[in-house]
């Protein structure tokens, strides 16, 4: 099934992009769909692959061969083959062609120090199904099968996440030398299910992974480098508590990847699994809307020593949001918000929930909208929230 995607690709002359997102975000289909009659250089089919790892210039021979002399050419898994990046720039100072060079991680090609075209290419990314993109939004459902675009709606999504994850270690991590010692990764990511969405413990980590803290937070930057998951950093503004200034909590890019690494099974809206994966897909659409708008607010959690926490700060605390796996949110609920919001005065604050209607607190503290998901999500897609 295709989805229409929200992103666009608008090139004016002479301007190439790359474009980056995750395994199985979909950026092949959406490339082809929106550039039907470019040519295509799929670098995981391994004849090609294996004939310009050897000899890259036969790329700039065959697209000097072209006709006509401005078109648009996709190279695919561009970081599998660096040295075609030389060959792209060459391509691009002294010709017409422009090049939507797409892939899964930039991370091979910064650490080998190959040329990355010096600002002569825009950036794009694409992330997994949003809110807007998707026929329906069933949470329970999507809790459990993730938003990739295989996935979604896949009768078959136990054994897809599998497959994605084993598939993921071997490909993207063995294949392209990201880490030397393969268990050990393998170790890391499945202690992932006991901090994922929690502040950090780098030692407990270490400990329970028999791998030293340096080595952990390497594969933390692994995972974010390749797209595969995200830090959100507490805000440090300090007015008057004493905050968590330095931890971090990480999430990966897809909920559905998340429980399967986890291993929770979630029967129905309750409890604490079902509410972490709510405050997990809500931090999903914040960033990929964020990152589709291009708008550069920063997406920050909020706690105290004492242990009043709000789940996000968005900008330089201007928004407030709290969520909750709850369908009728009272005030002793959100003392976290309330908290945040008696010292830090942020323009407007939301409680996203299982509310069948929206609600308006009026507190000595200020206003508070209780929003259900999808009317949040609307309004978060319409740039109404920020």
């Amino acid at each position: 099934m295709y989805y229409t995607r929200l992103l666009q690709i608008n090139l004016p002359k002479k301007q190439s992009a790359f474009l980056w997102g995750a395994r199985k975000t979909g950026k092949s289909t959406l490339l082809k769909h929106l550039f039907p009659k470019a040519p295509y250089y799929d670098l995981l089919k391994s004849d090609l692959y294996l004939t310009l790892l050897k000899e890259p210039h036969i790329f700039r021979e065959e697209v000097l061969a072209l006709e006509p002399k401005n078109q648009l050419i996709i190279v695919d898994e561009i970081q599998k083959v660096p040295a075609l990046l030389d060959e792209v720039h060459w391509l691009i100072e002294n010709t017409d062609f422009q090049f939507i060079l797409c892939g899964s991680s930039a991370r091979k090609l910064k650490r080998m120090e190959v040329n990355m075209l010096g600002g002569r290419a825009w950036k794009y990314a694409l992330f997994p199904l949003t809110y807007p993109e998707m026929p329906t939004y069933p949470l329970l459902e999507i809790f459990h099968t993730g938003t990739l675009p295989s996935h979604f709606n896949n009768p078959h999504y136990r054994k897809a996440l599998k497959s994605y994850l084993e598939d993921y270690i071997t490909l993207e991590i063995q294949a392209e030398g990201l880490v030397r010692n393969l268990p050990a990764f393998a170790r890391f990511v499945d202690c992932l299910r006991f901090s994922h969405g929690e502040m950090i413990s780098y030692s407990n980590m270490a400990r329970e992974a028999g791998i030293d803290q340096k080595t952990i937070k390497e594969y933390f930057q692994i995972l974010e480098d390749t797209l595969i998951g995200y830090f959100v950093y507490p805000y440090r503004k300090r007015i008057s508590r004493e905050i968590i200034s330095d931890t971090p909590k990480f999430y990966l890019f897809d909920v559905g990847l998340a429980n399967a690494i986890k291993k929770v099974d979630i029967p129905d809206l309750k409890g604490s699994d079902a509410g972490k994966s709510l405050e997990h897909l809500i931090l999903l659409e914040l960033t990929a809307y964020r990152g589709l708008y291009e708008n550069d607010f920063t997406i920050n959690y909020w706690r105290t020593k004492t242990g009043l926490e709000v789940d996000f700060i968005l900008g330089d605390g201007d928004i407030a949001i709290e969520v909750k796996l709850q369908s009728n949110v009272q005030t002793a609920d959100i003392r976290g918000l309330r908290a945040f919001m008696d010292e830090h005065k942020p323009k407007r604050s939301y409680v996203v929930s299982l509310v069948p209607r929206a609600r308006k607190m009026v507190l000595d503290e200020g206003e508070i909208d209780i929003l259900p998901v999808e009317l949040f999500l609307k309004r978060l897609w319409n740039q109404e929230i920020i």
